[in-house]
This record gives C-alpha cells, structure tokens and sequence, in this order.
C-alpha cells in the first residue's frame, strides 16, 4: 500500500491530554497517519509517547480536541483496531497455552471466557500462522522463549484481522537478532495493514519505518528520510547518539 495516496485513517485535532488536572501531558497536537503507513512514535521518557497511543485506541479521552480513527470515535473504531500494550497482563508462568493466549483476542461483546466457536479457533490458528508459530499453538506459554512469547502477544492483537496495529515499546528485552526477525515480522505484515508502534530505538527502527513521530509534549511528523541530528537533540534535549544495530 502507498500511504502518500490514500486517506488518513488516524486523525487528531488540536488535542490536549492532562491527568486530573494536573500539568498538559499533551498540547495542541495535530496529526494524521495514512492507510498503509507503518509509523514510530518516539520521544523522551514522559514526553506522552504511551498516553498518545492511548488516546488513539480509546483507553483514554482528550481534555480537549478530538481522535477520529476511521472516522468514527476510537470506542467505536476499536473492532478495527489490533492493540499489543506495553505491560501485558500475562504471568508467563500461567499454566495456559499459547493457542490460549491468542484467543483471549477473541473475548468480548458478553461473550464468557473459554465459549469459544469454531470461527475463534479458526481465527487464532491463522494469527499464529502468520506470525511462524502455527506448530506451538498446543506449547505451554511459560515454555515459550521471549521472542516466542512476544509473537503470541501479537497474534493475540491480529486474531480480530484488524486494519490498525498499535503496539507499544513491542521487542522491549529482545536481544539483537530476535528484535531483527520481529521487525521484519512487522514488515511484512505492513502490506496488509497499517502500524504504529512506540519504540525508544529510533537507530534500530529506522531502517523498516516510513514515518516518525516525535512526541515531547507536543507532536512533529518527519519522514524517516528527514530526520537528523538537530531534530533528535530538539526532540531529546540534549545531545543524542545513534547506534546502528546492523547485523554482520
């Protein structure tokens, strides 16, 4: 998909976020992500990254402004919407397997835990298929290897077949090589919806994303392109180094 020709599909209008009357986490931000876009939304620590993400899903409202995805309310939206947070609720050490996980995905709309249909099993055997691991639906969770068990997560966030992928801070504690594979993962998995993650690895991400969005109270959209090293100090503060993570 070209997102330069096709029609935002996140809109946000001059919005302001603060928490309990508290100081602006957010402030007069503008944005819009186009179908087919596969963004990163970087930034310091508190500078919003998360709560932005937040807003964008309907886990929080704007004090002012509005969230359109889809053109419709984010609550509303979010059948369309895949979500992998940051902190998943989900002690590896719970006896479930991964199969379980994934279709956890499917809850919702009333529905009980474990009254399952055939479209659920159905749908949770092909969102583990397309993230390689359709032989260890029957494994054990807590036997799973971390990269294993962030894939899990993800299949989890694909089992609706959304249109939109948000994930937040995704290959957290993944070594090198594994951390490579899932963005390839999430590469390809472009061609067939749009992403946006929240990452502190602009180095790393660089080289997959198209679009970055900067986040320090307020929101700048650069294409990866254009990013360089006096926009990265502005956004961080301070002086930054890049390290690139290319594999030998």
């Amino acid at each position: 998909m070209n997102p330069e020709k096709t029609a935002p599909i996140i809109e946000v209008e001059n919005l302001s976020f603060r928490f309990d009357g508290g100081p602006p986490v957010l402030e007069g931000v503008n944005l819009e992500i186009a179908a087919g876009d596969f963004a990163s939304v970087i930034g310091p620590n508190g500078g919003g990254k998360t709560t932005l993400v937040k807003l964008i899903v309907g886990l929080l409202k704007p004090t002012t402004g509005r969230v359109r995805i889809f053109g419709l309310p984010p609550v509303k939206a979010r059948p369309r919407i895949g979500y992998m947070p940051q902190h998943a609720m989900m002690d590896p050490r719970f006896p479930v397997r991964a199969i379980d996980v994934v279709l956890m995905g499917r809850l919702g709309s009333g529905r009980r835990f474990g009254s399952y249909s055939r479209e659920d099993r159905e749908a949770a055997a092909g969102a583990l298929a397309k993230v390689n691991l359709e032989d260890l639906g029957a494994r054990p969770f807590s036997d799973l290897s971390g990269g294993q068990r962030q894939r899990v997560l993800l299949a989890r966030a694909l089992v609706t077949d959304p249109e939109l992928l948000l994930l937040d801070e995704p290959a957290a504690g993944l070594d090198q090589k594994v951390e490579q594979d899932f963005f390839e993962l999430l590469q390809e998995l472009n061609r067939q919806l749009t992403i946006v993650l929240v990452t502190h690895d602009l180095g790393f991400v660089a080289g997959f994303v198209r679009t970055v969005i900067c986040v320090h109270g307020h929101v700048d959209i650069h294409p990866t392109s254009a990013l360089d090293g006096r926009a990265i100090s502005e956004i961080y503060g301070g002086e930054v180094r890049m390290v690139r993570h290319d594999l030998r």
